[in-house]
């Protein structure tokens, strides 16, 4: 069976504003978390041109990511094609061995760090990789708003953060008349969905929030290349997979199979687009190590699911 896959870019009206902000992105962003580590340079340029090729334009990375090599090699690519102006670059700070944490401090070497390593004089979307406990909402809003006044950063969201927390969040920025979040990265998919509608969809929707699902293939799984203990084997990141195996794991790879059948599509476009259909979600994360791994997941943006397929995956994932 041939598969359908996108070849001509996406136009810019198909790309969508990140909350309230005046960002505009490409509806799948591509995760730097591979980048220094299991891809290399060759791989890493390699991958950002295919995507950008496709239209896309938004890329996530964290400076926590491969020790920091992720924004560097981003930084490279990006002055070498002479496209800063062209991309949205997201990163995330709170998780760095250098500047650990959301102190006023912290937050302040992290940004100018990671503007360093880019190569660039402003981060579009800046995330809060963690939720610091230690340090008061206020003190870390308040350093937040400064790097925003400043230009360093141009809109920020959260990224570990309960529905509470955010609420929280939301309340002293409007108290404190600072910059709120526009955007929140969490952890959804179709077999991991409770944590994020369970609740913070609903937060999501109260405050115009723009959602970007990490882990939105469940670590690979929902590609369809893991479907026995032997393949997990045979895969060196096939590990973190394991724990899907099973019924439901297997109940929703079938649906995939029989939609992704129906639509000309591979498995790993169907379980995407399912992301890209709900409420509120932006632009799902997915990585890819290799460039011919890039189309599929493109593909995902000109895939339209119809309704009886929407609910065939809701009830198999349920």
């Amino acid at each position: 069976m041939s598969l359908a896959v996108q070849t001509g870019p996406v136009t810019t009206e198909q790309r969508r504003a990140v909350g309230p902000s005046p960002l505009r992105v490409f509806p799948i962003a591509i995760s730097g978390n591979v980048f220094g580590w299991t891809a290399d340079v060759a791989a890493t340029e390699g991958i950002l041109d295919e995507y950008t090729a496709a239209g896309g334009n938004f890329i996530d990375t964290a400076d926590s990511y491969a020790a920091g090599r992720s924004e560097i090699m981003i930084g490279n690519w990006m002055r070498e094609k002479r496209n800063r102006a062209d991309v949205v670059v997201a990163t995330k700070i709170g998780k760095s061995a250098d500047n650990p944490g959301l102190s006023p401090r912290a937050i302040a070497a992290s940004v100018d760090t990671s503007l360093q390593r880019l190569q660039t004089g402003y981060i579009d979307l800046l995330y809060l990789h963690i939720d610091d406990p230690a340090v008061p909402f206020e003190e870390t809003l308040l350093a937040v708003d400064s790097l925003i006044s400043a230009g360093k950063v141009r809109a920020f969201g959260g990224s570990d953060h309960t529905g509470n927390r955010l609420i929280e969040a939301r309340i002293a920025s409007a108290q404190l008349g600072v910059a709120h979040m526009v955007a929140l990265q969490n952890h959804y998919n179709l077999l991991h969905r409770h944590e994020y509608e369970g609740g913070l969809a609903h937060v999501a929707e109260m405050q115009r929030l723009g959602v970007m699902p990490r882990f939105a293939l469940a670590s690979g799984f929902l590609t369809g290349k893991y479907r026995s203990k032997g393949d997990i084997a045979r895969n060196e990141r096939g590990g973190e997979v394991a724990k899907y195996l099973g019924k439901k794991g297997n109940r929703v790879l079938g649906v995939l199979d029989e939609v992704a059948a129906a639509q000309q599509a591979t498995v790993a476009s169907v379980a995407l687009a399912w992301l890209l259909s709900k409420p509120n979600v932006i632009a799902p994360v997915v990585s890819a190590s290799r460039p011919d791994q890039v189309g599929e997941l493109v593909a995902a943006v000109g895939l339209h699911l119809t309704r009886h397929q929407l609910a065939d995956l809701d009830r198999a994932s349920a």
